[in-house]
């Protein structure tokens, strides 16, 4: 009889319910880390429909070029002293390089996906130093009617037609595409012979592209000085690469421009055969950021969920001491699986609606469900609406908080502070030692 005594008033013992309520915090943490793995699966899914959907139109573009391509030959002797001629080629890159580019972005929808696509007209100018500058190995012969102009483009998939590349007054057709360890995938202008080592002057040249790419427009720094201009109809881009450039962003529209110097690259101004083969960590561009990422946004709200729960349950923990009630086990678990929906709801509408729709139709459902499933507990009206304000009042901090990026931080350690303190503070004449009388079990009957 002892026993079952000591056994009833344990399981009444504050201290034990608090170590129960906390077991239960922690246990529902797992299918928190669930649905966290829900949404980077969704997420990764996103990405992946996203980049098959893109290679239809085009992926993100690259823009290396142009360079100067002089074969030469040169007379070396063999093992058996006797005279060898072995192919060669000098790349040459342009001494002055300008790119202008005009963005033309739009999204496209495909079920709950987005695309962002663009199109772009694209200005090349410069010059290349004169050609007669050039200096070779002894034995060594330039053929410069073998002359070509090459310029890489990461995917030719976006190319909406030909055009001519323009050299010293001469306008060349585009005939060719080969590949290069530098450009990657290239097209070629073949010189047909006009190029010749007599020339003094320096070589100018320009040409103008259609190009349609996603996500991101990209350039290699080829000239031993060069300017890149890009502008477009986008109001959240992002600079990328190795080099920050000057810009103003306005409401609809961003112009950003780039000056690179030879000694800021780690490009040379010119190479023999492939001594020179990669020059991606030169690149730099405009992303084309997608401000509205529900994934990362939703990522992001369901690292807050322990303090969800952990808040939810110290309500009721609360009103069950000052109230004189007992509120089984099962029914906190019922309510921190209410809250864990929240999150798995927030996701699925997101991927239809906007973020902000969503948070509010999954927020108001959800305190809605906790508030009716509370006043069956309570039976008290008061004690219900302030559990259903103190929720609402958590998720439009939680709102706040994941709107506010760059002061989330300062902003959650306040608010869990102050929430700290008046934890504190309502605790403070609890007497966590006091058992409670055997017969207070027909006083106050626990509400199943």
């Amino acid at each position: 009889m002892e026993t079952e005594k000591m056994e009833r008033r344990l399981s009444m013992s504050l201290t034990f319910k608090a170590f129960i309520v906390m077991g239960l915090t922690l246990l529902l943490l797992i299918p928190n880390v669930m649905i966290q793995n829900l949404i980077h699966e969704r997420e990764q899914r996103s990405k992946e429909t996203i980049e098959k959907l893109n290679e239809k139109w085009s992926s993100s573009q690259t823009l290396c070029g142009p360079v100067l391509n002089i074969p030469f030959t040169s007379t070396v002797m063999s093992a058996d002293n006797k005279p060898v001629t072995v192919q060669h080629e000098l790349h040459l890159t342009p001494d002055q390089l300008d790119i202008k580019t005009q963005l033309f972005p739009e999204e496209r929808h495909y079920g709950i996906y987005k695309a962002i696509l663009y199109k772009s007209e694209i200005t090349v100018s410069g010059r290349f130093l004169p050609v007669s500058t050039l200096t070779l190995p002894e034995n060594s012969v330039f053929h410069f009617d073998k002359a070509y102009i090459s310029l890489g483009i990461s995917d030719l998939h976006g190319l909406t037609s030909l055009f001519d590349f323009n050299l010293n007054g001469r306008a060349y057709t585009i005939e060719a595409n080969g590949y290069t360890k530098l450009t990657g995938k290239t097209l070629v202008a073949d010189l047909k012979g006009n190029l010749s080592g007599k020339t003094t002057d320096d070589l100018p040249f320009n040409c103008k592209l259609s190009l349609n790419g996603s996500g991101s427009m990209n350039f290699i720094p080829v000239g031993n000085t060069t300017k890149v201009e890009v502008s477009g109809q986008w109001k959240s881009p992002g600079f990328i690469g190795s080099f920050s450039p000057e810009s103003e962003i306005g409401d609809k529209d961003f112009k950003a421009v780039w000056s690179i110097l030879s000694f800021n690259r780690g490009i040379p101004s010119n190479w023999i055969d492939e001594n020179f083969d990669s020059a991606k960590d030169t690149s730099f561009g405009v992303n084309l950021v997608d401000t509205v990422n529900h994934y990362q946004q939703n990522m992001r709200s369901a690292k807050y969920s322990l303090m969800f729960i952990a808040l939810t349950f110290l309500v009721f923990f609360f009103v069950e001491i000052l109230a004189k009630l007992r509120i089984h086990p099962i029914q906190y678990s019922l309510v921190g699986i209410a809250l864990i929906l929240f999150y798995c709801l927030l996701l699925s509408i997101s991927e239809h609606l906007g973020f902000m729709i969503s948070y509010l139709i999954a927020s108001i459902a959800v305190v809605v469900m906790i508030t009716a499933y509370s006043y069956s507990i309570f039976k008290n009206r008061i004690q219900t609406a302030i559990l259903s304000v103190l929720l609402g009042i958590l998720y439009v901090f939680l709102y706040i908080i994941l709107q506010l990026e760059d002061v989330a931080l300062l902003i959650g350690s306040i608010g869990l502070f102050v929430i700290l303190g008046v934890v504190m503070y309502l605790s403070r004449k609890v007497k966590w030692y006091r058992q409670e009388e055997p017969d207070s079990e027909t006083k106050n009957p626990p509400i199943h």
